[in-house]
């Protein structure tokens, strides 16, 4: 159809529904009445010829059609609020923004604590929501402007977003103080092999593949627990026998809280590199600018600038 018969405010409509799932909820983001919504969507299905949403319990489900558009429209959008807000500012000690951050729970362990001493000190006002990197449509998420930044190690978004490296971590075994693998300053390939290990799953991350590394070179290993995600894991070493393949920056955290100390792996397995990650719809965003340089300054150390992946 010719944009030219389309009422663009149906558009703002549609990306808003896409976000909050309901009409209520849209009605009182927009201002507007919950009969003014579901007219304006009732145009908009109209015009395009789809039906767009389903009502289901869990709220308006998109239809394939408009998961099509969900990104091109919050694109089109987020270029048209740029545009009008050009000289626009971002005032960290006086703003009230919250940012919406994807990771996973170690993230949230190593990132937040010091993340959130910096706000404390430079941007009382600005607040954080924490998603999980895991939950499905990510991207669309980050494309429709639900996610502000995704941090981690996440091989799904290395193609089509802006991306930073942050750091680069190793592996190590991660053990209770006083273990029997801990009386020895480095680990012999046979006594690694054959302890009680964790298995960390860590869904929607690349950290599975250290198993994989593993696996490949021959090493056969007794798995006494496998867990989804890190929350408990330092407690668990810390009262058993047990010991962990983990990334280093995660050990850190959780050594001195549970009485744990770390090894360096007896085989050689390569470590991660830790990204930040947005969509090109935020790029010049002043606030969104201001949160990457934040994050930047707190946790790099590689010094690489900003770039685009093509992959």
């Amino acid at each position: 159809m010719e944009l030219a018969r389309l009422d663009l405010n149906l558009l703002l409509v549609f990306h808003h529904l896409l976000r909050e799932k309901r009409v209520s909820n849209v009605a009182a983001v927009l201002g507007m009445s919950q009969p003014a919504v579901s007219s304006a969507l009732g145009r908009l299905r109209a015009s395009l010829g789809d039906e767009l949403f389903l009502r289901t319990q869990q709220g308006m489900l998109p239809t394939p059609y408009a998961l099509q558009l969900a990104e091109p429209v919050a694109t089109a959008l987020g270029g048209l609020q740029q545009a009008l807000q050009v000289r626009a500012s971002f005032d960290p000690s006086t703003s009230e923004r919250c940012f919406t951050l994807a990771m996973t729970d170690v993230g949230e362990m190593y990132f937040l604590p010091v993340l959130m001493d910096a706000l404390a000190q430079s941007a009382p006002g600005v607040t954080l929501q924490v998603v999980s990197v895991t939950q499905s449509g990510l991207k669309d998420d980050m494309a429709s402007g639900g996610v502000d930044l995704a941090l981690g190690l996440l091989p799904q978004l290395q193609a089509g977003f802006f991306q930073q490296a942050l750091f680069r971590q190793a592996y190590v075994c991660l053990m209770r103080q006083g273990h029997a693998l801990s009386k020895k300053k480095r680990l012999s390939l046979k006594p690694f092999a054959q302890a009680q290990h964790v298995r960390i799953i860590a869904a929607g991350t690349g950290h599975g593949r250290v198993d994989e590394a593993l696996e490949k070179q021959g090493l056969q290993r007794s798995f006494r627990l496998t867990v989804p995600h890190y929350v408990a894991l330092g407690d668990v070493l810390g009262h058993s026998d047990l010991i962990a393949t983990v990334p280093e920056r995660f050990a850190q955290r959780v050594m001195a809280p549970f009485g744990l100390t770390t090894r360096p792996l007896p085989l050689d397995v390569e470590g991660s590199a830790i990204h930040q990650f947005w969509h090109a719809r935020l790029h010049k965003d002043p606030g969104h600018q201001w949160l990457r340089t934040l994050v930047a300054q707190c946790f790099g150390d590689s010094g690489q600038p900003a770039s685009a992946s093509t992959a």
